[in-house]
């Protein structure tokens, strides 16, 4: 019979920022145990359950008994299983004997052909096994399995020390209304778990397996499901906010779904006084240490109210709100503490002690680290005709915040502070907002830089740390990059292309490399960088949509400056959805490889050994488009220039189709060589054409 199966450990209080992954990982091992042993249905679902205090998964139509099997089992060649009168050996005797079939006879046998030889073979029916033996095996392999952070060794009342993530006091094995005998972490199976610890009424009794998430939810008060207690708690935040917004990261609350089994949502309160504060710092501090929701208004100004989750309900929840209002009170003091205690010292203040701060052994402290960064800075806003000073000043005081109390405190807000802490100093408004901005972009999709300050200080702070650590020859390698060296190349890029700043990217090298010179541990990492930024640009613009050989087409000419460089792949788009396009490619590929076997091109063309009709044609065409190709560069129209080289098709395919580049005429062979070096150079203005040949 199929009925649905449940197991489930019933545990105490489990690591809260592993329960999710705990529960996914026994339910999937044991889907995969019972599935490997035939025991599921090709419509068995599973659903994993876990909570506070408890792992568990149900499986719908389950069997009872595995299907018999057709065995083809291989007993021995024929020349040494049967002697020359085609009767048995001893050896095929004593085989039958060790597989448990010794009644069987020659004629009970298949005889086929096996490889090169013949071999004999048995044919039946296996029956099949019982699901107690399988499911003992599944869990056993499942738990053995768990991605646990830390294992427990523990001692059971009667002697017998057990290694699992936290005790477990029971277990779980139904099948239907039929316990499945199991033994396990030394303790036997049965039906009986326990409810939330102080809104029940202790244990909860599992009449039938299809009934576990209810009979917990009416008896024991616990939400089982991580996914049904999730959605709850994010629905009663959003009712108890009412018209203010709840900022609730996914990662909160994912550990507060962890902590509880019956969420209930309380509003609870603090003092205005602290409002004074930077709202950043009072959020940090609710979500990292009391697991609280801060609330904002319209305007996403902080709120004096905030939301807890508590794991239980009660008609007077007075002394759990007054408790959680006591709890974070000094919480919130320390922070309005820290902040009063770093204004008192202005940011440049700080700067002499940040040469007591190591940034890297070979590389040496901050203080020289925000020396080079500085001077790298002032460099890019002069290239990009920003103020220099500005940026030079941000630069100087951009890591000052780390010497602060708050940021000692939560370093997360480094940056963040130190744009408060510029502002009270009266720094420029673009040197505090370079405070934050500096570390811009943190992740994929964060945003840029909104001032010029803020992207030279960026620019160079990455820049100086992908040079730096690399050329002390620690590039990343593999999936190891602890300098975060990939973040940093891949904010370079985004700077440079969405905010089109017309920068040579060679050039801000050489200014990095520049910066560590007399340094005898660094060796110029240039070219391995460049390449290494070359390959993160593939990677963006393929995310943006862009097909690989339209990127390579691009990118394979290893553009200095990537100001433009979308509007060159949207041109080469728009070019290669012309009819033309797979000729004039093909052509141009077949143009590269002609040039680069040759001894020596010409540079110039010499109109009269332009003997055939062909190549004459070519070099009138090439004459007519050339104002009109190189006034569409110019300008910007790249797509335009593209499509006015369309208009060389005929003439590129008679050139190759009539007339013979490698003439015996050397001087006609050079002529004709120039004439294609110069057809390569139209060709591969805007992009190199020939990466979108098949």
């Amino acid at each position: 019979m199929n009925h649905t199966l449940l197991v489930e450990l019933f545990t105490e209080e489990l690591p809260p920022k592993a329960l999710a992954k705990l529960g996914e990982a026994f339910a999937a091992g044991i889907v995969a145990g019972l599935k490997s042993r035939d025991f599921l249905d090709a419509e068995s679902v599973a659903t994993s359950y876990a909570s506070p205090r408890r792992l568990a998964v149900s499986i719908s139509k389950v069997r009872a008994t595995s299907p018999d099997k057709l065995m083809r089992d291989k007993v021995l060649p024929v020349s040494v299983a049967m002697d020359a009168d085609g009767k048995a050996t001893a050896p095929l005797i004593k085989k039958l004997a060790a597989m448990g079939f010794p009644h069987l006879q020659i004629s009970d046998l298949e005889r086929a052909i096996d490889g090169k030889a013949e071999s004999f073979f048995y044919n039946h029916t296996a029956p099949g096994s019982s699901l107690a033996p399988a499911l003992q095996s599944a869990v056993e392999e499942s738990i053995s399995k768990l991605p646990i952070p830390k294992v427990m060794s523990y001692q059971r009342p009667d002697g017998e020390t057990v290694h699992f993530v936290r005790p477990v006091h029971s277990v779980i094995a139904l099948h239907g209304n039929d316990i499945v005998p199991l033994s396990l972490l030394g303790l036997h199976s049965d039906r009986v778990t326990q409810g939330h610890r102080f809104l029940s009424a202790g244990k909860v009794n599992i009449a039938h397996a299809d009934d576990y998430a209810n009979a917990l939810k009416t008896e024991g008060k616990v939400v089982a499901s991580v996914t049904e207690r999730k959605e709850q708690i994010r629905t009663a935040l959003l009712q108890k906010a009412g018209a203010d917004s709840v900022l609730m990261p996914e990662s909160l609350l994912d550990e507060v779904t962890a902590l509880v089994e019956w969420p209930v949502v309380y509003e609870c309160h603090f003092e205005q006084e602290f409002l004074a504060v930077p709202q950043e710092c009072l959020i940090l501090t609710m979500q990292t240490n009391q697991k609280y929701f801060a609330l904002t208004d319209a305007n996403g100004k902080l709120r004096s109210r905030f939301l807890i989750v508590s794991n239980l309900e009660t008609n007077d929840p007075q002394h759990i709100i007054q408790g959680n209002e006591r709890v974070v009170r000094p919480r919130l003091s320390d922070a309005k503490f820290f902040f009063e205690q770093d204004k008192k010292k202005t940011l440049e203040s700080r700067l002499p002690m940040l040469a007591n701060v190591v940034y890297h052994n070979k590389l040496g402290s901050q203080a020289e680290r925000t020396e080079r960064v500085k001077t790298l800075a002032g460099k890019i806003a002069a290239n990009l005709h920003a103020d220099i000073a500005l940026a030079e000043r941000a630069a100087l005081l951009a890591k000052t915040d780390l010497l602060t109390d708050m940021v000692g405190e939560f370093p997360e807000l480094q940056g963040i502070m130190g744009t408060y802490y510029a502002q009270h100093d009266g720094e420029h408004a673009d040197v505090a907002a370079a405070a934050s901005e500096h570390y811009q972009p943190r992740f994929a999709g964060d945003a840029l830089p909104s001032t010029m300050t803020g992207t030279a200080v960026a620019l160079a702070e990455k820049l100086e740390t992908l040079v730096g650590i690399w050329g002390i020859g620690l590039q990343p390698t593999g999936d190891r990059d602890p300098f975060a060296l990939r973040r940093h190349a891949l904010g370079i890029l985004r700077m440079l292309v969405e905010k089109r700043l017309p920068l040579s990217l060679s050039g801000l090298l050489a200014d990095a490399v520049a910066l560590f010179a007399g340094n005898a541990n660094f060796k110029d990492p240039s070219a391995d960088v460049l390449t290494f930024l070359f390959d993160r640009l593939r990677g963006q613009l393929r995310e943006r949509g862009f097909a690989q050989n339209e990127v390579e087409a691009v990118v394979a000419q290893n553009p200095d400056t990537q100001d433009n460089i979308v509007e060159r792949l949207q041109a080469v788009q728009a070019f290669a959805a012309l009819p033309e396009s797979i000729s004039l490619a093909a052509a141009n590929k077949r143009i590269t490889n002609i040039l680069k076997k040759a001894d020596s091109v010409p540079t110039s063309i010499n109109p009269a050994l332009l003997v055939e009709a062909p190549e004459q044609a070519l070099a009138n065409a090439m004459a007519n488009v050339k104002p009109q190709v190189d006034a569409a560069f110019s300008s910007g129209d790249f797509t335009g220039a593209l499509k006015t080289l369309a208009a060389l098709r005929t003439e590129v395919d008679n050139f190759f189709n009539d007339v013979m580049v490698n003439a015996d005429d050397l001087a006609l062979r050079h002529n004709r060589l120039a004439l294609l070096a110069s057809l390569h150079v139209m060709l591969n203005q805007v992009a190199d054409i020939s990466k979108l040949a098949a």
